[in-house]
């Protein structure tokens, strides 16, 4: 089916069944371009949690999909692909974590949203990258916390906060494999260039980057610069949306290691596409579903984290 037909078809089908789309901007450009709401992880959580539809599509990988589910119970919500799973989500199995936090009983429990719906719920406080440093500010300096999955985001936030956060050893794939030889080429090359880093990477990029934010605020900074030259280290799809945003300027994805691609993309968002979109609409699976207990247990730490994000304006 060609992309003209199959969007016609999107379209149609959405409007039968008050369906809502909602994409990260990791995906791939053309489901970018029809959803309803492309946004960060944080900005999706909320849209989950408000929207009337009674579907919701989430074009993205599987943890979002149980966020979406865990926040709106009463609607069926599904992702297009039901293997686009997350390489930081597969680095925490809840049992591992649970014995881990069990540990070291009396500290507060800090999961990055990339994770599971049975992480959730072992969790106090749920962050995504935007607001992780305004949440662990929230709480009581001496406060002892328990940071998971992501080491590079939590050694980050430590650095910021002059906290000492125990932190899992999880990792996100995409972002521990880009190359400082070839992103310091890259400078060499585009001397006027700024580089722009996901706090998901290894601190020794971090530490080259003229900015450091979420996927939203690496937009935001792109938009709201007077240059016109930037280095772009997160996944390659956010370059879409810069792009769109910022047509006079240039975006120059960062290099990952013992690749010859020059882009750095996530094998599991770009399992979604056109034709999985439509016949998740036609057919209406694959769906998400969350056991009940469990999600009473996830809901906790989320509404939080939406309560302390809206207390800061984030």
């Amino acid at each position: 089916m060609e992309k003209k037909e199959l969007i016609e078809k999107i379209n149609t089908l959405r409007k039968e069944k008050n369906a809502i789309i909602l994409a990260h901007y990791y995906q791939e450009s053309d489901i970018q371009d029809i959803a309803d709401f492309v946004g960060d992880s944080l900005a999706l959580a909320q849209w989950a949690a408000k929207t009337t539809a009674d579907i919701i599509v989430l074009c993205g990988v599987h943890f979002m999909g149980e966020t979406a589910k865990i926040l709106s119970p009463q609607k069926r919500v599904f992702i297009p692909d039901s293997m686009a799973s997350c390489s930081l989500a597969e680095s925490c199995p809840a049992d591992e974590f649970e014995k881990f936090t069990q540990a070291y009983p009396g500290y507060t429990v800090i999961s990055y949203v990339n994770t599971t719906a049975a992480v959730k719920a072992l969790t106090d406080i749920v962050v995504t990258s935007t607001n992780a440093k305004q949440i662990v500010d929230s709480l009581p300096e001496d406060e002892k916390i328990i940071f998971g999955p992501d080491k590079n985001l939590g050694d980050y936030i430590n650095k910021l906060t002059g906290r000492n956060m125990l932190l899992w050893e999880g990792a996100c794939h995409v972002h521990e494999q880009f190359s400082l030889e070839k992103i310091l080429e890259l400078k060499k090359e585009y001397p006027q260039a700024l580089l722009l880093a996901h706090p998901e990477c290894r601190k020794y990029i971090l530490e080259i980057a003229d900015h450091v934010g979420s996927t939203s605020s690496i937009i935001a900074f792109a938009r709201n610069s007077g240059y016109k030259q930037f280095i772009v280290a997160t996944e390659s799809g956010i370059l879409h949306q810069m792009q769109k945003d910022n047509p006079d300027k240039e975006f120059i994805p960062a290099p990952p290691e013992d690749s010859t691609c020059a882009c750095n993309d996530c094998f599991y968002m770009k399992m979604n596409t056109l034709e999985k979109l439509y016949l998740c609409l036609k057919n209406e699976r694959p769906e998400i579903f969350v056991e009940e207990e469990v999600r009473l247990k996830a809901v906790k730490p989320i509404e939080r984290m939406l309560e302390i994000s809206a207390k800061y304006g984030l």
